[in-house]
């Protein structure tokens, strides 16, 4: 098998070091702006020992990689990222993008295509820089490029990101993970959009798909060649973790265990809740060993194959990453 390059926040590794893969996490999510102002317990050795305390441990569980998927409108902080990937032997793979459910990111928001002052989509260049330069000053470089629709569907901002986040994709040749509400069946506008600029739809992660237990859409997605990204274990507020697990079950006994991934979503430090004891007395099972220490039981449990699970954590994770520089490769 034809490996390549993945950069990660210690620099670039070989494809099949990867190892076993998280694809959906975070280490840091935080509004920035409130943060550096009101909350600066954020700014702290104690931050960066905790979270590189809690990602060693997902490494004894044994998970190799994780993709934080922290861009732009989640909080995303550079400095501290490099550090926490200092002090962890856990592969880190960083994302651009930006993340909005509206409008584009204020910072590009009046310049462009048909906006105010006519130019040319600074997104794209943007996205592009930190894949290939390093990102906010640093030499730390985006291994993943993200995008979001949600409830409000595809408006202009969400519009706009979506196809620079796709054509950054097709300069580079970085693979795209994508935030969807699949209660509304978002996954399928994003392949269609995707698909307009040029987009192979196998490079693609439809994000939150597990939050459907709707199987002929999920089939639907999978069958165009994307990845369902069944990534949100722990968020019970959607559907339960028992529905979670029947329709990984169910897709793997259709055939499908190797069109899927497994994953939290969750952090290590979050603004979101005033402590961390708050957040846990909403969401109990949200961490990063919560797939460890029960899901997998319960996937077992449910006929779901070891081969099966190998394939979610490694070889398909493996395969997103591999397959799209591959094609970009032979695209010349």
């Amino acid at each position: 098998m034809t490996t390549v390059a993945v950069q990660t926040a210690r620099g670039p590794i070989d494809s099949s070091a990867l190892g076993r893969v998280l694809i959906h996490e975070h280490v840091f999510l935080m509004d920035m702006e409130y943060t550096y102002n009101y909350r600066p317990d954020f700014f702290t050795e104690a931050t960066i020992d905790t979270a590189a305390a809690r990602l060693e441990a997902l490494k004894t569980a044994g998970i190799d990689t994780i993709v934080d998927l922290t861009v732009l409108g989640l909080g995303r902080h550079v400095p501290s990222l490099a550090k926490v990937a200092r002090k962890t032997s856990l592969n880190l793979i960083l994302s651009t993008g930006a993340y909005t459910f509206d409008a584009v990111p204020a910072p590009f928001a009046w310049y462009g295509p048909g906006m105010l002052r006519e130019g040319p989509e600074l997104m794209v260049d943007h996205f592009i820089r930190d894949i290939t330069e390093g990102m906010a000053g640093t030499e730390l470089k985006a291994g993943e490029l993200k995008c979001a629709i949600d409830t409000p569907g595809l408006t202009a901002g969400v519009e706009r990101v979506m196809r620079a986040v796709a054509k950054a994709n097709r300069i580079t040749g970085t693979p795209i993970t994508v935030h969807t509400a699949p209660q509304q069946q978002t996954g399928l506008i994003v392949q269609q959009v995707m698909a307009e600029e040029g987009v192979d739809l196998e490079d693609l992660v439809i994000g939150h798909s597990g939050d459907s237990t709707d199987i002929d859409y999920l089939m639907r997605l999978a069958d165009k060649g994307s990845i369902l990204g069944m990534d949100r274990f722990g968020v019970n507020f959607a559907i339960t973790t028992q529905q979670r697990v029947d329709t990984i079950a169910e897709l793997a006994r259709r055939g499908y265990a190797d069109r899927m991934t497994l994953s939290h979503d969750c952090c290590c430090w979050s603004d979101y809740f005033p402590s961390v004891e708050d957040y846990h007395a909403v969401m109990p099972d949200h961490h990063y060993l919560h797939i460890h220490n029960d899901v997998l039981p319960m996937l077992r449990e449910a006929g779901v194959s070891e081969a099966q699970l190998d394939a979610m954590f490694i070889a398909n994770p493996r395969r997103h990453f591999e397959g799209p520089a591959q094609r970009f490769a032979r695209r010349g």
